[in-house]
């Protein structure tokens, strides 16, 4: 039986590229002479963590980020936008999470709506992915489609697909 996982996955290369290239642009921006500037990527804790002087750097420096990842093609919508925090000395702060993975209410919601389409397709819940097995393959292309068409404030990518 045809089948194919819907999952949330994060290009972390891509991701780590995009900010090698913020620490670049960084550099080379006058507006960023001689002040404190550093963003860094946490991969185990999946945290970006950006510290400049102020407000206004921390949101040009984030605003460089999203457009890096836009042109690396890495979805915006897997990063989670913390408040911005002040640091001792003048320093504000911003970490921003790298959402991965399908939540277990978002994976709810994705059965809710295949259930309700009527379709000859089985679904599950397998901890942070949502397996989809049906008889055909175009009814699994179709729900795929209508996913693609939803807003769920993550990422979806479809893999795994088995015929």
């Amino acid at each position: 039986m045809p089948s194919v996982d819907v999952v949330s996955k994060v290009d972390m290369q891509a991701l780590d590229n995009a900010i090698n290239n913020v620490k670049r642009e960084i550099s080379t921006r006058f507006d960023f002479k001689n002040v404190k500037a550093e963003i860094t990527l946490d991969r185990k804790a999946k945290y970006i963590h950006i510290v400049t002087e102020d407000d206004w750097k921390v949101k040009a420096v984030t605003d460089m980020l999203i457009g890096q990842c836009i042109r690396l093609k890495v979805d915006t919508k897997c990063l989670d936008l913390k408040e911005n925090e002040a640091k001792p000395l003048g320093m504000a702060k911003m970490n921003i999470l790298v959402k991965e993975g399908i939540p277990k209410d978002t994976g709810q919601k994705i059965v809710k709506l295949i259930k309700g389409l009527k379709f000859k397709v089985q679904t599950a819940i397998q901890e942070d992915q949502v397996r989809l097995t049906g008889k055909k393959i175009d009814d699994l292309q179709e729900i795929m489609q209508l996913l693609r068409e939803q807003d769920y404030d993550i990422p979806l990518q479809f893999v795994n697909m088995k015929s």
